[in-house]
């Protein structure tokens, strides 16, 4: 399945769900939206439709609440979440990994609504926890509580263990340890429905989630492909190789985006795999990230069952989140897209079926689907 823009013959169903979502207005009003549609309306009237209906809500759009993990130091990032409030920066602190980064929502508002879905993030190759923000606040923003951390010793902070292949055993049971506390310690878990848990990975957190709903990687396979003598290729070949990896059942469905490692996954090797699953990957070669497009589409071809798969027109950063004036400054490596790619319009798009898939697995008419 390719990624495609909406248009006027789906009677600007896809259109109105795609604004409604980027916006934070969730389903009652993406619900409302469609219904002021039904029937056969020409392109100009869905539009002009739309533009009467921004005007009269735009300023009661709601923000996501968001709270700051920064008291323990294996779970420093945030947890967004539904709230009625106006957003407003939030101050990172020791938190930020350079300035350029920000961050804006209510603060420890009161959480609204109950029995809500949870979903987890783990970000990619010493990535950090507000990377993939927008996501983030597009699913509070449709119900969700959402929780993502910097994964200790492989983050924009400290990548004293991003190199070492102990990390693939580190990563999951990160994860593992962020849902024991957000279903146990943290101090709104009573909103949570336990039954309806969610995964978004992104790179190397596409290969953790690989891991943490079954997948079991094939390491003689990695001992061929490593050519030279970095940490990670000499662990290989030494057989000093993580075993018994940290699997969570609690995940019900989970997002991937352009999963890193490809090499270490055979079809056999992703055989457990037993949950719903959205997939996305990135046609264009983005030098230094490791990631093989080609790979990367033979591991999601190997997938059991049947995978929702998207194709993105562009490289691995495309998945980040658009980047400010100051980030694009800062880090113009993770800004650069190919011509004619609008990354804005893209995660409009991403946002929005991320948000879907989610709603359709994990909400359904009340309860979490059975997994294939």
């Amino acid at each position: 399945m390719t990624l495609r823009r909406p248009d006027h013959r789906d009677g600007g169903r896809a259109t109105f769900d795609t604004i409604a979502v980027s916006l934070g207005w969730g389903v009652r009003l993406r619900s409302f939206l469609r219904c002021q549609i039904e029937g056969r309306l020409v392109v100009l009237k869905t539009y002009w439709a739309c533009a009467i209906i921004l005007c009269c809500l735009v300023s009661r759009a709601p923000a996501a609440g968001i709270q700051l993990l920064d008291s323990d130091p294996r779970l420093t990032g945030a947890i967004w979440y539904p709230c009625a409030g106006e957003a407003k920066d939030i101050p990172l602190g020791a938190l930020a990994a350079m300035p350029a980064i920000t961050l804006a929502g209510v603060r420890d508002c009161a959480v609204t609504g109950a029995k809500l879905p949870l979903i987890v993030f783990s970000h990619g190759y010493g990535g950090w926890f507000t990377m993939h923000q927008d996501t983030a606040e597009a699913l509070a923003d449709a119900g969700f509580v959402v929780a993502v951390i910097n994964h200790p010793g492989d983050n924009g902070l400290d990548r004293s263990q991003s190199d070492v292949l102990s990390v693939w055993a580190t990563r999951p049971a990160d994860i593992v340890r962020l849902l024991d506390f957000m279903l146990h310690d943290w101090k709104d878990r009573a909103v949570i429905d336990p039954a309806r848990v969610g995964f978004v990975g992104f790179s190397k957190g596409g290969f953790t989630g690989l891991l943490l709903i079954g997948a079991s990687p094939d390491y003689q396979r990695l001992v061929s492909l490593c050519t030279n003598d970095a940490p990670f290729c000499v662990q290989v070949r030494s057989g000093d190789v993580p075993h018994d990896l940290a699997r969570d059942t609690r995940i019900k469905a989970a997002v991937l985006a352009d999963p890193a490692h490809s090499g270490a996954f055979t079809r056999d090797a992703l055989a457990g795999i037993r949950i719903p699953l959205q997939v996305w990957r990135s046609e264009v070669s983005t030098a230094g990230t490791g990631i093989d497009p080609e790979g990367v589409a033979r591991v999601l071809r190997a997938l059991p069952g049947s995978p929702e798969i998207h194709v993105v027109p562009a490289g691995h950063f495309a998945f980040l989140m658009p980047c400010s004036p100051a980030f694009a400054a800062a880090l113009p490596r993770l800004c650069i897209d190919p011509p004619g790619f609008d990354r804005v319009a893209f995660h409009r798009d991403f946002d929005a079926s991320v948000v879907r898939f989610f709603r359709e697995q994990l909400v359904g008419d009340g309860g979490v689907r059975e997994g294939r």
